[in-house]
Order: structure tokens, then sequence, then C-alpha cells
């Protein structure tokens, strides 16, 4: 059985309600040069990340230690937001839909959010090699949600640069 390593993102230079495609703000850099240390001694392995720019900053301090390219995963990227939505409207649908389950946001927002969430459990769930991954706070509580069989949007709290292993 495959170990992933899912790591979320050092912290953005801007909120999802500012950008959205934020690069890491400083401290976000350090983060990223932290985390890379911390898994340094399991690898090389292969290395993942979401096409979004602060994923993909954080994955280059560990990718360049072990010589490895990053492989972009859309499957591991960011929710997506409701069609129509703003920036600012974004955040308050976002807030919204972590107070409650996956179920539920597929009836208010559209089937494609459990799509969302099957998908990502199942792109993760068919690595067959250890792999560090880089992504998002929501997607990273999706896979916690489908390893445990919980529905609810937000199960833990992940600081910038945790690691969650499966």
């Amino acid at each position: 059985m495959s170990r992933i390593y899912m790591v979320r993102h050092g912290r953005a230079a801007a909120g999802w309600n500012v950008d959205p495609d934020p690069a890491l703000d400083e401290l976000g850099r350090s983060q990223s040069l932290a985390v890379a240390s911390q898994l340094s001694p399991l690898g090389p392995l292969p290395v993942m990340s979401s096409p979004l720019l602060r994923c993909q900053q954080t994955a280059f301090p560990l990718a360049t230690a072990w010589k490895q390219n990053v492989t972009i995963e859309p499957m591991v990227g960011e929710i997506p937001s409701p069609e129509g939505y703003s920036l600012e409207t974004r955040s308050e649908w976002l807030r919204a839909a972590m107070a409650t389950t996956w179920s539920a946001v597929a009836q208010e927002s559209g089937a494609h959010y459990a799509e969302y969430h099957a998908n990502i459990a199942k792109t993760v769930a068919a690595l067959t090699t250890d792999t560090v991954i880089f992504s998002h706070f929501i997607a990273i509580n999706a896979v916690i949600g489908a390893a445990t069989n919980d529905d609810r949007v937000l199960i833990h709290h992940l600081e910038n640069c945790s690691v969650s292993v499966f």
C-alpha cells in the first residue's frame, strides 16, 4: 500500500476574496522551505501539485532538493467556485459550504461538487507509489472525509504547510 503525503500550500500573498491565484508571501516561502526540510529524508518521491501557483511554489523547494519534476494534477486542485460568483461572493459561499456536508453542497450548488469530492479521493487512492501532493485546505479535507467516510466538508483545520499522511 502506498503512503501519500498531502501538504497544504504555504501562506498566500492574498486571500480567496482578493486574488484567484496568488503567489506565496514571505512567510509562505519560509514555510515551503521548512516543509521541504521535514519531508526531504523520505525521498526522493514523486511530487504532484495543484495547478495553482501557491501550491507549485510550495512544492518547488522539495522537488528541487530531490531533483524531481512536479506533476501538475488538476484533480488535486482547489474547489471550484459556483458559476457566476465573484471573488467576494465566493468567500461567503465557501464559508457556508465549510459549515455543511458534501451532499448539501452538491444539492444546493450542483452535482459537480459531489464529482469534485469523489474525483480527488479517487485520484489519491489510485496512486501506487509513495507520493507527496501539494494541495488545498478543502481538497485535503475531501480526502480525509473519503478515507474516514465522513461527509462533512470541513473535518480538520489544516495549517499552512501541514502534512496529512494517508
